[in-house]
């Protein structure tokens, strides 16, 4: 793929502080600053994070917010394939026009000083929500919260706390509760936040957090329910019950993934057609998303294959029960994964649901795992496990194997990007 305007600004952006992740917000209040404080102009705040989920919940209530006729502002990261999808002004993703003029800006406005590729590009993403009309903003955390980039918005209209497991201990700390606290940093004093699914460690900590702010909070559980029941969605709130389609995203999970959405759509004054239009329209790439076409597809035509970025222990437990819901096939996981992740902990709840496992670097990827630590792990966790250098060596093995299998290519979002661009 050529590189494009906001590409060369972008590699220049990475080198503006030697470390990828340094929690503070001091820095991006120095450029928010510098740039006029944008963040203080935006069309009203859905502030979103946790450890599991923030991506689908964030997508179901943006098709949600669209299905009522509103105009969507939405932040996500990482990206898979190109940096754009980061940000979606008024539900169009940016123009690399558009980009490039933000990022632009404020690097000019940063005057060369220390800051986190994270940190400017979310600078970028504030300045340009500001200057597009819309009738809401979407911002999900990148990690953390209480020290995220995006907690720079006063009095947003709502926060989202998806399930909290642990991830990234080495940046928010190595207990539930410790994590919990990150994360229900970004309840805001007297602003509702909807909670959805938690362990009772990490619950008390964001229940104790509202209640010290006074922030009403919208629990799973307590202020809403929901549930399958006979192939559809039940949920119930105090304003009564709903009966919907399934979430257009596959997996169990994604049935909490929807009562957050639909917690939150609720309070905000959304009807029944408006909650039916988020569990129709959804989509979220790479959450158990299904290939059709591309050169995974021309090299296994008879095969199933799924595509999943997942990387952590809750990620695995949920595919692991996605996989047990479907028609038996043999069934395969191309993975790789980041040395900074819990392998095992992902890996183990999967042991049980798949045939083998091709282990293999994310192309790319300074922080990768080997392949052949990724193997290890995987034997460790009780996985069948073979090792390959490239997606298409993977591939070919799997299909010596079995000519018509059902695949998974997991393990990183980062891995998933990389399918993703090449199928594009």
């Amino acid at each position: 793929m050529a590189q494009t305007g906001s590409d060369v600004i972008l590699d220049r952006m990475m080198a503006l502080h030697p470390k990828v992740i340094d929690l503070t917000l001091d820095r991006v209040w120095r450029l928010l600053d510098a740039l006029g404080n944008p963040q203080n102009d935006l069309p009203p705040v859905i502030h979103l994070a946790g450890t599991n989920g923030k991506g689908s919940t964030q997508a179901l209530i943006r098709a949600g917010l669209e299905g009522m006729g509103k105009r969507v502002h939405a932040y996500t990261s990482p990206h898979l394939a190109r940096f754009h999808e980061r940000i979606r002004l008024a539900g169009e993703l940016i123009t690399e026009d558009a980009l490039t003029a933000a990022l632009d800006e404020c690097y000019a406005a940063n005057g060369g000083e220390a800051i986190t590729y994270f940190e400017i590009t979310t600078c970028a993403a504030l300045l340009a929500f500001a200057r597009t009309p819309a009738d809401y903003t979407l911002l999900e955390v990148g990690l953390g919260g209480r020290l995220d980039a995006t907690n720079v918005i006063d009095r947003p209209a709502l926060t989202v706390i998806t399930p909290v497991s642990l991830d990234h201990q080495q940046f928010l700390g190595d207990t539930l509760a410790a994590i919990a606290g990150e994360k229900a940093g970004i309840i805001k004093r007297g602003v509702p936040c909807v909670a959805g699914p938690q362990d009772d460690e990490g619950l008390d900590v964001i229940e104790a957090r509202a209640e010290r702010l006074g922030a009403p909070l919208l629990a799973y559980g307590q202020q809403w329910h929901v549930g399958e029941e006979r192939g559809r969605l039940v949920f119930q709130d105090e304003t009564g019950l709903l009966d919907l389609p399934l979430p257009a995203l596959p997996g169990a999970h994604q049935i909490q993934n929807a009562g957050m959405a639909l917690a939150a759509l609720r309070h905000l004054g959304a009807d029944e057609a408006a909650c039916t239009a988020a569990m129709e329209n959804v989509f979220w790439p790479a959450r158990m998303q299904r290939l059709r076409s591309g050169p995974v597809i021309d090299q296994a035509p008879n095969a199933e294959v799924w595509l999943d970025g997942g990387h952590n222990p809750a990620a695995g437990e949920a595919l692991a029960a996605h996989l047990a819901t479907l028609p038996k096939r043999p069934t395969w996981l191309i993975c790789g994964m980041l040395n900074t992740k819990d392998v095992s902990g992902y890996m183990r709840p999967l042991a049980g649901q798949v045939d083998g496992l091709i282990a293999l670097p994310i192309p790319g990827e300074q922080a990768t795992l080997g392949a052949e630590d990724t193997a290890g792990f995987a034997e460790s966790a009780g996985i069948a496990a073979d090792r390959a250098e490239t997606l298409d060596q993977a591939v070919a093995q799997v299909v010596s194997r079995d000519s018509a299998p059902r695949i998974l290519i997991c393990g990183s979002l980062y891995l998933a990007g990389h399918v993703l661009r090449s199928h594009a």
